[in-house]
Protein backbone atom coordinates (compact mmCIF):
# COMPACT_ATOMS: atom_id res chain seq x y z
CA UNK A 1 0.00 0.00 0.00
CA UNK A 2 1.37 3.50 -1.08
CA UNK A 3 1.89 5.53 2.20
CA UNK A 4 3.23 8.59 0.21
CA UNK A 5 0.99 11.45 0.18
CA UNK A 6 3.90 13.92 -1.24
CA UNK A 7 2.36 17.49 -1.15
CA UNK A 8 -1.49 16.53 -1.35
CA UNK A 9 -3.51 18.52 0.63
CA UNK A 10 -7.17 19.36 1.34
CA UNK A 11 -9.42 16.79 0.28
CA UNK A 12 -6.95 14.84 -1.53
CA UNK A 13 -4.47 14.02 1.55
CA UNK A 14 -7.81 13.17 3.91
CA UNK A 15 -8.48 10.86 0.54
CA UNK A 16 -5.24 8.85 0.88
CA UNK A 17 -4.95 8.80 4.21
CA UNK A 18 -8.65 7.50 5.13
CA UNK A 19 -9.76 6.57 1.59
CA UNK A 20 -12.91 4.17 3.08
CA UNK A 21 -14.47 6.64 5.84
CA UNK A 22 -17.76 5.10 7.17
CA UNK A 23 -19.19 7.97 5.39
CA UNK A 24 -18.71 6.33 1.93
CA UNK A 25 -19.02 2.55 3.18
CA UNK A 26 -22.21 2.76 5.25
CA UNK A 27 -24.60 3.40 2.01
CA UNK A 28 -22.94 0.61 0.19
CA UNK A 29 -22.89 -1.85 3.12
CA UNK A 30 -26.86 -0.99 3.15
CA UNK A 31 -27.13 -1.28 -0.10
CA UNK A 32 -25.38 -4.42 -0.53
CA UNK A 33 -28.06 -5.46 2.56
CA UNK A 34 -31.33 -4.99 0.22
CA UNK A 35 -30.98 -7.88 -2.30
CA UNK A 36 -30.63 -10.92 0.46
CA UNK A 37 -32.55 -9.71 3.20
CA UNK A 38 -35.88 -9.23 0.58
CA UNK A 39 -34.63 -12.76 -1.05
CA UNK A 40 -35.06 -14.13 3.25
CA UNK A 41 -38.17 -11.80 4.48
CA UNK A 42 -40.58 -13.03 2.05
CA UNK A 43 -39.56 -16.84 3.47
CA UNK A 44 -42.68 -16.25 6.68
CA UNK A 45 -44.72 -14.18 4.16
CA UNK A 46 -45.90 -17.02 1.78
CA UNK A 47 -48.73 -18.29 3.87
CA UNK A 48 -50.58 -15.54 4.96
CA UNK A 49 -50.32 -13.75 1.65
CA UNK A 50 -52.35 -17.06 0.35
CA UNK A 51 -54.82 -17.10 2.79
CA UNK A 52 -55.38 -13.02 2.27
CA UNK A 53 -55.91 -13.32 -1.28
CA UNK A 54 -57.19 -16.11 -1.54
CA UNK A 55 -55.11 -18.23 -3.72
CA UNK A 56 -52.82 -21.75 -3.03
CA UNK A 57 -49.95 -21.82 -1.39
CA UNK A 58 -47.85 -23.26 -3.76
CA UNK A 59 -48.49 -20.26 -6.33
CA UNK A 60 -46.99 -17.92 -4.09
CA UNK A 61 -43.45 -19.56 -4.85
CA UNK A 62 -43.99 -17.49 -8.13
CA UNK A 63 -42.60 -14.46 -5.55
CA UNK A 64 -39.36 -16.14 -4.78
CA UNK A 65 -38.66 -16.83 -8.43
CA UNK A 66 -39.20 -13.65 -9.71
CA UNK A 67 -37.12 -11.83 -7.27
CA UNK A 68 -34.39 -14.78 -8.08
CA UNK A 69 -34.87 -14.28 -12.16
CA UNK A 70 -34.94 -10.70 -11.78
CA UNK A 71 -31.55 -10.31 -10.20
CA UNK A 72 -29.65 -12.64 -12.23
CA UNK A 73 -30.48 -10.48 -15.41
CA UNK A 74 -30.57 -7.25 -13.69
CA UNK A 75 -27.14 -8.12 -11.90
CA UNK A 76 -24.63 -7.68 -14.59
CA UNK A 77 -26.51 -5.57 -16.77
CA UNK A 78 -26.36 -2.94 -13.86
CA UNK A 79 -23.15 -3.06 -13.47
CA UNK A 80 -22.62 -2.47 -17.47
CA UNK A 81 -24.71 0.56 -16.52
CA UNK A 82 -22.33 1.97 -13.73
CA UNK A 83 -19.45 1.83 -16.13
CA UNK A 84 -20.71 3.74 -18.94
CA UNK A 85 -22.92 6.09 -16.84
CA UNK A 86 -21.68 6.02 -13.21
CA UNK A 87 -21.90 4.18 -10.25
CA UNK A 88 -23.26 6.87 -8.43
CA UNK A 89 -25.80 7.25 -10.80
CA UNK A 90 -27.17 3.66 -11.21
CA UNK A 91 -26.91 3.00 -7.45
CA UNK A 92 -29.38 5.70 -6.68
CA UNK A 93 -31.82 4.64 -9.19
CA UNK A 94 -31.68 1.16 -7.81
CA UNK A 95 -32.99 2.05 -4.31
CA UNK A 96 -35.86 4.41 -6.24
CA UNK A 97 -36.91 1.01 -7.89
CA UNK A 98 -36.99 -0.44 -4.52
CA UNK A 99 -38.76 2.17 -3.01
CA UNK A 100 -41.52 1.83 -6.01
CA UNK A 101 -41.40 -1.90 -5.27
CA UNK A 102 -41.94 -1.34 -1.41
CA UNK A 103 -45.10 0.94 -2.46
CA UNK A 104 -46.44 -0.99 -5.04
CA UNK A 105 -46.29 -4.55 -3.08
CA UNK A 106 -47.36 -2.50 0.44
CA UNK A 107 -50.64 -1.58 -1.62
CA UNK A 108 -51.09 -4.58 -3.85
CA UNK A 109 -54.52 -6.09 -3.92
CA UNK A 110 -53.37 -9.32 -5.78
CA UNK A 111 -50.67 -11.60 -6.51
CA UNK A 112 -49.98 -10.33 -10.42
CA UNK A 113 -48.90 -6.64 -8.34
CA UNK A 114 -47.52 -8.63 -5.70
CA UNK A 115 -45.08 -10.21 -8.38
CA UNK A 116 -44.41 -6.89 -10.01
CA UNK A 117 -43.61 -5.58 -7.05
CA UNK A 118 -40.92 -8.37 -6.47
CA UNK A 119 -39.63 -7.66 -9.93
CA UNK A 120 -38.97 -4.14 -8.91
CA UNK A 121 -37.42 -4.98 -5.93
CA UNK A 122 -34.70 -7.59 -7.38
CA UNK A 123 -33.97 -5.24 -10.29
CA UNK A 124 -33.42 -2.42 -7.79
CA UNK A 125 -31.35 -4.48 -5.21
CA UNK A 126 -29.49 -5.58 -8.31
CA UNK A 127 -27.64 -2.01 -8.69
CA UNK A 128 -26.12 -2.35 -5.06
CA UNK A 129 -23.22 -4.60 -5.23
CA UNK A 130 -21.80 -4.21 -8.83
CA UNK A 131 -22.14 -0.48 -8.52
CA UNK A 132 -20.09 -0.70 -5.22
CA UNK A 133 -17.49 -2.70 -6.65
CA UNK A 134 -17.25 -0.16 -8.88
CA UNK A 135 -17.01 2.68 -6.49
CA UNK A 136 -14.31 0.86 -3.86
CA UNK A 137 -12.28 0.00 -7.26
CA UNK A 138 -12.31 4.19 -8.42
CA UNK A 139 -11.70 4.86 -4.41
CA UNK A 140 -9.04 2.87 -4.71
CA UNK A 141 -7.23 3.95 -7.38
CA UNK A 142 -7.80 7.89 -6.39
CA UNK A 143 -6.35 6.55 -3.44
CA UNK A 144 -2.97 5.18 -4.75
CA UNK A 145 -3.72 1.99 -3.27
CA UNK A 146 -2.27 -1.04 -4.58
CA UNK A 147 -3.67 -3.58 -2.86
CA UNK A 148 -7.23 -4.53 -2.34
CA UNK A 149 -9.18 -2.89 0.38
CA UNK A 150 -9.90 -5.90 2.36
CA UNK A 151 -12.00 -4.46 4.95
CA UNK A 152 -14.34 -2.91 3.22
CA UNK A 153 -14.84 -6.24 0.52
CA UNK A 154 -14.90 -7.73 4.13
CA UNK A 155 -17.79 -5.30 4.71
CA UNK A 156 -19.58 -5.95 1.51
CA UNK A 157 -19.59 -9.75 2.35
CA UNK A 158 -20.88 -9.49 5.91
CA UNK A 159 -23.86 -7.22 4.53
CA UNK A 160 -25.03 -9.52 2.65
CA UNK A 161 -24.68 -12.66 4.78
CA UNK A 162 -26.07 -11.08 7.95
CA UNK A 163 -29.13 -9.88 6.40
CA UNK A 164 -30.00 -12.82 4.47
CA UNK A 165 -29.46 -14.54 8.11
CA UNK A 166 -31.73 -11.96 10.02
CA UNK A 167 -34.19 -12.16 7.20
CA UNK A 168 -36.51 -14.68 8.41
CA UNK A 169 -36.68 -13.57 11.60
CA UNK A 170 -37.20 -10.29 11.02
CA UNK A 171 -40.21 -11.11 8.58
CA UNK A 172 -41.39 -13.47 11.12
CA UNK A 173 -41.75 -10.25 13.62
CA UNK A 174 -43.19 -7.86 10.99
CA UNK A 175 -45.70 -10.02 9.71
CA UNK A 176 -46.82 -11.45 13.04
CA UNK A 177 -47.05 -7.88 14.19
CA UNK A 178 -48.11 -6.20 11.54
CA UNK A 179 -49.11 -8.51 8.82
CA UNK A 180 -47.61 -9.53 5.58
CA UNK A 181 -47.64 -6.02 3.70
CA UNK A 182 -44.53 -5.24 5.97
CA UNK A 183 -42.49 -7.63 4.20
CA UNK A 184 -42.60 -4.90 1.24
CA UNK A 185 -43.38 -2.19 3.47
CA UNK A 186 -39.95 -2.43 4.99
CA UNK A 187 -38.47 -1.56 2.39
CA UNK A 188 -39.93 2.27 2.33
CA UNK A 189 -37.60 3.44 5.54
CA UNK A 190 -35.12 1.42 4.41
CA UNK A 191 -34.78 2.48 1.03
CA UNK A 192 -35.05 6.78 2.21
CA UNK A 193 -32.93 6.52 4.97
CA UNK A 194 -29.88 4.67 2.08
CA UNK A 195 -30.71 7.76 -0.34
CA UNK A 196 -29.95 10.20 1.74
CA UNK A 197 -26.82 8.67 3.19
CA UNK A 198 -25.64 8.14 -0.76
CA UNK A 199 -27.18 11.41 -2.04
CA UNK A 200 -24.74 12.87 1.06
CA UNK A 201 -21.86 10.63 1.01
CA UNK A 202 -20.93 8.99 -1.73
CA UNK A 203 -18.89 10.54 -4.93
CA UNK A 204 -20.36 12.43 -7.21
CA UNK A 205 -19.83 10.42 -10.68
CA UNK A 206 -17.89 12.61 -13.60
CA UNK A 207 -19.78 14.64 -15.64
CA UNK A 208 -21.25 12.85 -18.78
CA UNK A 209 -20.62 13.92 -21.98
CA UNK A 210 -23.33 15.62 -24.25
CA UNK A 211 -22.04 13.96 -27.48
CA UNK A 212 -22.58 10.71 -25.62
CA UNK A 213 -26.02 11.36 -23.43
CA UNK A 214 -28.27 10.47 -26.91
CA UNK A 215 -30.06 7.08 -26.84
CA UNK A 216 -28.47 5.45 -29.34
CA UNK A 217 -25.12 6.33 -28.52
CA UNK A 218 -25.76 4.53 -24.92
CA UNK A 219 -27.64 1.86 -26.23
CA UNK A 220 -24.45 1.37 -28.12
CA UNK A 221 -21.85 2.18 -25.55
CA UNK A 222 -24.06 -0.49 -22.88
CA UNK A 223 -24.64 -2.74 -26.00
CA UNK A 224 -28.27 -2.88 -25.78
CA UNK A 225 -28.82 -5.84 -28.28
CA UNK A 226 -26.58 -7.97 -25.78
CA UNK A 227 -28.31 -6.57 -22.79
CA UNK A 228 -31.43 -7.78 -24.24
CA UNK A 229 -30.47 -11.04 -25.76
CA UNK A 230 -28.55 -12.26 -22.12
CA UNK A 231 -32.04 -11.39 -20.71
CA UNK A 232 -34.22 -13.60 -22.94
CA UNK A 233 -31.22 -16.24 -22.82
CA UNK A 234 -30.98 -16.00 -19.15
CA UNK A 235 -34.56 -15.75 -18.31
CA UNK A 236 -35.68 -18.90 -20.14
CA UNK A 237 -32.86 -20.72 -18.92
CA UNK A 238 -33.83 -20.07 -15.14
CA UNK A 239 -37.26 -21.03 -15.75
CA UNK A 240 -36.46 -24.36 -17.12
CA UNK A 241 -34.32 -24.87 -14.57
CA UNK A 242 -36.80 -24.04 -12.33
CA UNK A 243 -39.05 -27.05 -14.14
CA UNK A 244 -36.63 -29.43 -13.48
CA UNK A 245 -37.31 -32.54 -13.12
CA UNK A 246 -40.59 -32.00 -15.84
CA UNK A 247 -38.72 -31.00 -19.18
CA UNK A 248 -39.97 -27.36 -20.59
CA UNK A 249 -39.15 -27.78 -23.97
CA UNK A 250 -40.23 -24.30 -24.92
CA UNK A 251 -38.14 -22.84 -22.05
CA UNK A 252 -35.37 -24.63 -23.65
CA UNK A 253 -36.38 -23.34 -26.96
CA UNK A 254 -36.45 -20.26 -26.25
CA UNK A 255 -33.33 -20.42 -24.35
CA UNK A 256 -31.22 -21.71 -27.70
CA UNK A 257 -33.29 -19.28 -30.09
CA UNK A 258 -32.00 -16.10 -28.21
CA UNK A 259 -28.56 -17.62 -26.70
CA UNK A 260 -26.90 -18.46 -30.65
CA UNK A 261 -27.70 -15.21 -32.04
CA UNK A 262 -26.81 -13.46 -28.77
CA UNK A 263 -23.31 -15.50 -28.58
CA UNK A 264 -22.71 -14.53 -32.38
CA UNK A 265 -23.38 -10.55 -32.18
CA UNK A 266 -21.22 -10.72 -28.61
CA UNK A 267 -18.15 -12.68 -30.33
CA UNK A 268 -18.43 -9.57 -33.19
CA UNK A 269 -19.14 -6.49 -31.23
CA UNK A 270 -15.94 -4.05 -30.17
CA UNK A 271 -16.90 -3.36 -27.02
CA UNK A 272 -19.50 -6.57 -26.12
CA UNK A 273 -21.69 -6.42 -22.65
CA UNK A 274 -20.82 -10.35 -22.21
CA UNK A 275 -17.02 -10.61 -23.48
CA UNK A 276 -16.95 -14.40 -24.39
CA UNK A 277 -13.46 -13.47 -25.76
CA UNK A 278 -12.35 -11.94 -23.00
CA UNK A 279 -13.62 -14.89 -20.29
CA UNK A 280 -11.60 -17.23 -22.72
CA UNK A 281 -8.88 -15.62 -22.09
CA UNK A 282 -8.98 -14.97 -18.66
CA UNK A 283 -9.36 -18.47 -17.10
CA UNK A 284 -8.89 -17.15 -13.40
CA UNK A 285 -12.12 -14.83 -13.16
CA UNK A 286 -14.28 -17.57 -15.34
CA UNK A 287 -12.92 -20.17 -12.57
CA UNK A 288 -14.30 -17.95 -9.80
CA UNK A 289 -17.67 -17.46 -11.13
CA UNK A 290 -17.55 -21.64 -11.13
CA UNK A 291 -16.17 -21.85 -7.67
CA UNK A 292 -18.99 -19.32 -6.48
CA UNK A 293 -21.46 -20.92 -8.18
CA UNK A 294 -21.13 -24.81 -6.89
CA UNK A 295 -20.03 -22.88 -3.19
CA UNK A 296 -23.60 -21.51 -3.02
CA UNK A 297 -25.49 -24.50 -4.76
CA UNK A 298 -23.99 -26.54 -1.15
CA UNK A 299 -24.87 -23.38 0.77
CA UNK A 300 -28.34 -22.89 -0.23
CA UNK A 301 -28.91 -26.92 -0.01
CA UNK A 302 -28.68 -26.65 3.59
CA UNK A 303 -30.32 -23.78 3.76
CA UNK A 304 -33.64 -25.17 1.81
CA UNK A 305 -32.73 -28.84 1.25
CA UNK A 306 -31.79 -29.66 5.23
CA UNK A 307 -34.16 -27.38 6.39
CA UNK A 308 -37.15 -29.01 4.31
CA UNK A 309 -35.98 -32.31 5.82
CA UNK A 310 -35.59 -31.26 8.95
CA UNK A 311 -39.12 -29.91 9.62
CA UNK A 312 -40.75 -32.63 7.49
CA UNK A 313 -38.72 -35.93 8.24
CA UNK A 314 -37.07 -35.39 11.88
CA UNK A 315 -40.28 -33.64 13.27
CA UNK A 316 -38.56 -30.39 14.25
CA UNK A 317 -41.04 -27.15 13.95
CA UNK A 318 -40.04 -24.24 11.65
CA UNK A 319 -38.98 -21.94 14.59
CA UNK A 320 -36.58 -25.06 15.65
CA UNK A 321 -35.28 -25.62 12.61
CA UNK A 322 -34.61 -22.07 11.72
CA UNK A 323 -32.43 -21.70 14.92
CA UNK A 324 -30.73 -24.93 14.17
CA UNK A 325 -29.06 -22.89 11.18
CA UNK A 326 -28.71 -19.93 12.80
CA UNK A 327 -24.76 -20.82 13.42
CA UNK A 328 -24.13 -21.17 9.62
CA UNK A 329 -25.18 -17.37 9.53
CA UNK A 330 -22.79 -16.16 12.58
CA UNK A 331 -20.13 -18.03 11.94
CA UNK A 332 -20.17 -16.61 8.40
CA UNK A 333 -20.44 -13.32 9.27
CA UNK A 334 -17.65 -13.76 12.36
CA UNK A 335 -15.13 -14.95 10.09
CA UNK A 336 -15.57 -12.65 7.11
CA UNK A 337 -14.29 -9.52 8.46
CA UNK A 338 -10.67 -11.18 10.09
CA UNK A 339 -10.34 -13.06 6.58
CA UNK A 340 -10.86 -10.23 4.07
CA UNK A 341 -8.65 -7.74 5.94
CA UNK A 342 -6.19 -10.50 4.92
CA UNK A 343 -6.76 -10.12 1.45
CA UNK A 344 -5.84 -14.13 1.39
CA UNK A 345 -7.31 -15.80 -2.16
CA UNK A 346 -5.83 -19.61 -2.06
CA UNK A 347 -6.03 -20.68 1.50
CA UNK A 348 -9.62 -19.28 2.29
CA UNK A 349 -10.74 -21.38 -0.72
CA UNK A 350 -9.12 -24.54 0.14
CA UNK A 351 -10.66 -24.34 3.44
CA UNK A 352 -14.24 -23.53 1.52
CA UNK A 353 -13.58 -26.89 -0.75
CA UNK A 354 -12.60 -28.63 2.23
CA UNK A 355 -15.17 -27.88 4.96
CA UNK A 356 -17.44 -28.12 2.01
CA UNK A 357 -16.48 -31.72 1.55
CA UNK A 358 -16.58 -32.48 5.36
CA UNK A 359 -20.33 -30.93 6.00
CA UNK A 360 -21.68 -32.98 2.44
CA UNK A 361 -20.14 -36.05 4.42
CA UNK A 362 -21.97 -35.28 7.49
CA UNK A 363 -25.30 -34.48 5.65
CA UNK A 364 -24.59 -38.18 4.37
CA UNK A 365 -23.91 -39.63 7.99
CA UNK A 366 -27.69 -37.83 9.63
CA UNK A 367 -30.62 -39.48 9.77
CA UNK A 368 -34.07 -38.49 11.18
CA UNK A 369 -32.73 -40.33 14.75
CA UNK A 370 -30.02 -38.00 14.97
CA UNK A 371 -29.51 -35.16 17.77
CA UNK A 372 -29.98 -31.61 16.87
CA UNK A 373 -26.50 -31.02 17.94
CA UNK A 374 -25.32 -33.55 14.91
CA UNK A 375 -26.89 -30.78 12.61
CA UNK A 376 -25.73 -27.72 14.43
CA UNK A 377 -22.25 -29.33 14.28
CA UNK A 378 -23.08 -29.57 10.24
CA UNK A 379 -24.48 -25.97 9.92
CA UNK A 380 -21.46 -24.80 11.56
CA UNK A 381 -19.35 -26.47 9.27
CA UNK A 382 -21.34 -25.04 6.43
CA UNK A 383 -20.88 -21.16 8.25
CA UNK A 384 -17.21 -22.15 7.70
CA UNK A 385 -17.56 -22.86 3.97
CA UNK A 386 -19.83 -19.72 3.28
CA UNK A 387 -17.36 -17.39 4.98
CA UNK A 388 -14.62 -18.90 2.98
CA UNK A 389 -15.60 -18.79 -0.53
CA UNK A 390 -17.16 -15.37 -0.43
CA UNK A 391 -14.17 -13.71 1.24
CA UNK A 392 -12.01 -15.41 -1.39
CA UNK A 393 -13.56 -15.42 -4.27
CA UNK A 394 -14.96 -12.18 -4.08
CA UNK A 395 -11.02 -11.18 -3.98
CA UNK A 396 -10.29 -12.93 -6.77
CA UNK A 397 -13.15 -11.00 -8.21
CA UNK A 398 -11.27 -7.97 -7.49
CA UNK A 399 -8.00 -8.31 -8.80
CA UNK A 400 -9.00 -10.99 -11.43
CA UNK A 401 -11.79 -8.68 -13.11
CA UNK A 402 -9.92 -5.94 -15.78
CA UNK A 403 -10.88 -2.56 -13.85
CA UNK A 404 -12.93 -1.09 -16.88
CA UNK A 405 -14.81 -4.20 -16.29
CA UNK A 406 -15.29 -4.43 -12.44
CA UNK A 407 -19.09 -3.54 -12.37
CA UNK A 408 -20.03 -5.97 -15.17
CA UNK A 409 -17.73 -8.62 -13.94
CA UNK A 410 -19.58 -8.30 -10.21
CA UNK A 411 -23.03 -8.60 -11.75
CA UNK A 412 -21.61 -12.01 -13.70
CA UNK A 413 -20.14 -13.00 -10.10
CA UNK A 414 -23.51 -12.47 -8.51
CA UNK A 415 -25.64 -14.00 -11.47
CA UNK A 416 -23.67 -17.00 -11.51
CA UNK A 417 -24.58 -17.61 -7.64
CA UNK A 418 -27.64 -17.07 -8.46
CA UNK A 419 -27.43 -20.31 -10.96
CA UNK A 420 -26.28 -22.12 -8.00
CA UNK A 421 -28.78 -21.32 -5.71
CA UNK A 422 -31.75 -22.17 -8.29
CA UNK A 423 -29.79 -25.35 -8.74
CA UNK A 424 -29.87 -26.35 -5.51
CA UNK A 425 -33.82 -25.67 -4.88
CA UNK A 426 -34.00 -27.64 -8.01
CA UNK A 427 -31.80 -30.67 -7.15
CA UNK A 428 -34.17 -30.63 -3.95
CA UNK A 429 -36.89 -30.51 -5.44
CA UNK A 430 -35.67 -33.95 -7.40
CA UNK A 431 -34.12 -35.96 -4.99
CA UNK A 432 -37.72 -35.14 -2.69
CA UNK A 433 -40.16 -35.33 -5.11
CA UNK A 434 -41.83 -38.40 -3.59
CA UNK A 435 -41.07 -37.64 0.21
CA UNK A 436 -38.70 -35.96 1.94
CA UNK A 437 -36.71 -38.78 3.85
CA UNK A 438 -33.07 -39.48 5.19
CA UNK A 439 -32.73 -41.23 1.77
CA UNK A 440 -33.07 -38.19 -0.30
CA UNK A 441 -30.80 -36.13 1.98
CA UNK A 442 -27.77 -38.70 1.87
CA UNK A 443 -28.11 -38.45 -1.75
CA UNK A 444 -28.33 -34.33 -1.57
CA UNK A 445 -25.23 -34.92 0.71
CA UNK A 446 -23.59 -37.41 -2.33
CA UNK A 447 -24.25 -34.37 -4.98
CA UNK A 448 -22.10 -31.96 -2.81
CA UNK A 449 -18.99 -34.13 -2.49
CA UNK A 450 -19.27 -34.04 -6.05
CA UNK A 451 -19.57 -30.24 -6.15
CA UNK A 452 -17.02 -29.74 -3.58
CA UNK A 453 -14.42 -31.98 -5.24
CA UNK A 454 -14.85 -29.81 -8.06
CA UNK A 455 -14.04 -26.95 -6.56
CA UNK A 456 -11.57 -28.64 -4.94
CA UNK A 457 -9.86 -29.05 -8.07
CA UNK A 458 -10.83 -25.67 -9.68
CA UNK A 459 -8.56 -23.99 -6.33
CA UNK A 460 -5.47 -26.74 -5.93
CA UNK A 461 -4.83 -26.77 -9.88
CA UNK A 462 -5.23 -22.74 -10.73
CA UNK A 463 -1.82 -22.07 -10.56
CA UNK A 464 -2.89 -18.40 -11.02
CA UNK A 465 -4.28 -18.59 -7.46
CA UNK A 466 -0.73 -19.89 -5.98
CA UNK A 467 0.48 -15.85 -6.51
CA UNK A 468 -2.44 -13.91 -5.59
CA UNK A 469 -1.77 -14.39 -1.77
CA UNK A 470 -1.70 -10.64 -1.04
CA UNK A 471 -1.66 -9.00 2.10
CA UNK A 472 -1.94 -5.49 3.32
Amino acid sequence: MRTDTGKASGPARELVRKPFAWTFTTPLYVGAGLNPVNSSIIATALVPIATDLHVAVGSTAVLVSSLYLASAVAQPTAGKLAEVLGARRIFLAGIVLVLLGGVVGGLGQNLAMLTVARVLVGIGTSAAFPCAMVLIRRRAQDAGLDAPPGGVLGGIAIAGMATAAIGPPIGGLLVGAAGWRWAFLINIPVTLAAMVMAVRWLPKDPALDRADNGFRRVADRIDLPGILGFGVAMTALVIFLMGLPRLGWTALAVFVLAAVPTVWWELRKPGPFFDFRGLAANGALTRTYLRQALSLLGTYTVMYGVTQWMEAAHGFSTVTAGLLLLPMGAVSALLSHPLARRNLIRGPLIVAAVTMLIGSAGIMLLSSHSPAIAIVLVSLIFGVASATTTVGNQTALYLEAPPDQIGTASGLFRTFGYLGTITSAVIGGIVFRTGVTDHGLHILGLVLVGAGLTVLLLTVLDRRLMGRATTT
